[in-house]
């Protein structure tokens, strides 16, 4: 790798702010802000809108779409599709 051409990766703090959920893990992304995590050190902490403690899909909460219903509905309000 060529030197001083890539961003410094270490350590930082994801925090999720909607689910009140932190993870530390390294990445290049940087912030002027910084957490005290439990092993005692000081980290930069991203803050994040949302992860996979708070998205829908992986906590089951993922709503299904009625496609059945949509189908009708379109039917219904411009008859069906003659058949070939």
């Amino acid at each position: 790798m060529r030197k001083e051409i890539h961003p410094s990766y270490g350590p930082v703090v994801f925090r999720d702010r909607a689910a009140n959920h932190a993870f530390l893990t390294r990445s290049t992304m940087s912030s002027e802000k910084t957490v005290e995590w439990e092993d005692g050190n000081t980290y930069p902490v991203v803050d994040v809108e949302i992860s996979n403690v708070s998205h829908p899909f992986y906590t089951g909460t993922a709503r299904v779409l009625d496609t059945a219903g949509r189908v009708e509905r379109f039917e219904r309000r411009f008859g069906k599709r003659g058949g070939a």
